[in-house]
């Protein structure tokens, strides 16, 4: 599986890295348990130092034990020891189990850490630099991706890349427009095929899957890479899910939407008549490459509309995300949903749920207009219909989206949202610690939902 996905989340790095702060602020994110194997050991068989008085052997064996244990419980943030990655048996459980990412920290850095800590292998700054040396080398093995901050890590963990480079060769579904106005850069000697899917929604259609089984020309080794919104990962990533029962496949989102969530987080599908994404599958992304360059072409409109999810990533977060640069604001933004989908990937335990804010209001106009209506601005609808039920201030969403009133029909609207939600009126709503799911009565909601359409 990608990533972390099903798998522990470990840090590794040399002392003084910063992996227990890190990993304490991961495991709050990702609402995972915590485990530091140092402070485990220390738990139960005493003072590291005193152990070390008795030999390293000793307490290596100790520390083999103690990560072998949290290896196999529930799945964790761990944040091993330093010398943890020195035992080849817990290297191969590592590679086995865990999301292996590497927190770096430059030597002199790590020394002025760690140097009156009382740590025993931090004494002489000769020996120590020698250590940093040896161990590089394992962590550079074993790692499976490196971050210095949660953010990066967060991103590292389901491969979300910035860079658009390709370096395989593959079969690209692309939307029409952007491959007239993008090429994807590739490294020497490969060589991509493209199939091209109209612009938005109507690219997710049964008929359009059924073609594209029909051209696709790739073995069960091949790859696939989704080019263009998040329609177009939508259907890039259903397709690659069931093609000869499942290919690897990259999402290159051309979209603010697209960068900041719906390429992000494995959820693929396609529109039936009787609704939105009724078909489809869990199947993430080998990579998720941003690059945004894609940007520059992409109309006004779109932006807005992609800024829908900006603001309801922000109010999740707690944090004015929409204020900060474009590069640092998707950044953030995914690195909250990587978070939101580790913790909870295939919404069995109910967080991912969170991610729907508005989300219940703005699928039930995009319905009622016949898809006519852009899901960015369909969703900034829906905030404001979440928002005041919530007995929260909109000025955000009015400011920021400016959203209007739509002209669609009342009763198909309803019916819409009744059949999204399967009769039951649970919504997400936002408190003081972010988005939580609550049933809400059904005149209240009808009357959220009439605001949002025009006379």
């Amino acid at each position: 599986m990608v990533g972390a996905v099903d798998k522990h989340f470990a840090l590794i790095g040399f002392m003084g890295a910063g992996k227990t702060t890190l990993g304490r602020e991961l495991a709050r994110l990702t609402q995972r348990p915590f485990v530091d194997t140092d402070e485990e050991i220390e738990k139960r068989f005493g003072p590291i130092g005193e152990l070390f008085e008795r030999g390293e052997p000793e307490f290596r064996r100790i520390e083999e034990q103690l990560v072998a244990e949290a290896l196999a419980g529930p799945t964790s943030v761990i944040a091993l020891g330093g010398g943890a990655v020195l035992s080849e048996a817990t290297r191969k459980r590592l590679r086995r189990t865990a999301f292996v990412a590497w927190v770096p920290v430059d030597v002199d850095a790590a020394w002025s850490r760690v140097r009156d800590s009382g740590r025993p292998l931090a004494r002489d700054r000769e020996q120590f630099g020698h250590l940093f040396d040896v161990r590089a080398d394992f962590y550079d093995l074993l790692a499976q991706g490196t971050g210095q901050d949660t953010d990066g890590l967060l991103l590292e963990s389901l491969h979300v890349i910035f860079s658009s480079e390709i370096a395989c060769d593959a079969a690209v579904i692309a939307d029409e427009r952007v491959a007239s106005l993008h090429e994807l850069p590739v490294t020497d000697s490969v060589t991509l095929v493209t199939h091209v899917v109209p612009a938005g929604e109507q690219a997710k259609t049964p008929a359009v899957v059924e073609r594209l089984w029909s051209e696709l020309d790739v073995g069960r080794d091949g790859w696939i890479i989704g080019f263009g919104g998040g329609s177009t990962t939508d259907v890039a990533g259903f397709t690659a899910a069931t093609y000869l029962r499942g290919l690897r496949w990259v999402a290159v989102p051309t979209t603010l939407v697209g960068m900041v969530d719906a390429a992000i987080g494995g959820k693929t599908g396609i529109n039936t008549e009787q609704g939105k994404n009724l078909a489809g599958a869990f199947h993430f992304p080998w990579e998720i490459r941003l690059d945004p360059r894609f940007l520059v072409t992409l109309p006004a409109e779109e932006r807005r509309a992609g800024m829908a999810e900006v603001v309801k990533t922000g109010l999740l977060a707690g944090e004015p995300l929409w204020e900060l640069p474009e590069d640092e604001m998707i950044r953030a933004c995914a690195a909250f949903k990587s978070a939101v989908v580790i913790s909870d990937p295939y919404e069995r335990e109910g967080r991912r749920a969170i991610l729907n804010l508005g989300h219940t209001f703005g699928h039930a106009l995009e319905a009622a207009s016949g898809y006519e209506l852009r899901h960015g601005d369909a969703v900034a609808l829906g905030l404001l219909a979440a928002l005041r039920l919530s007995g929260r201030a909109t000025d955000v969403v009015e400011e920021v989206l400016a959203p209007r009133p739509v002209r669609v029909d009342r009763d198909r609207a309803w019916e819409a949202l009744l059949r999204d939600k399967k009769g039951r009126l649970r919504l997400v709503l936002l408190g003081d610690d972010g988005g939580y799911v609550t049933e809400v009565p059904e005149a209240d909601v009808r009357q959220a939902l009439d605001e949002l359409i025009a006379d």
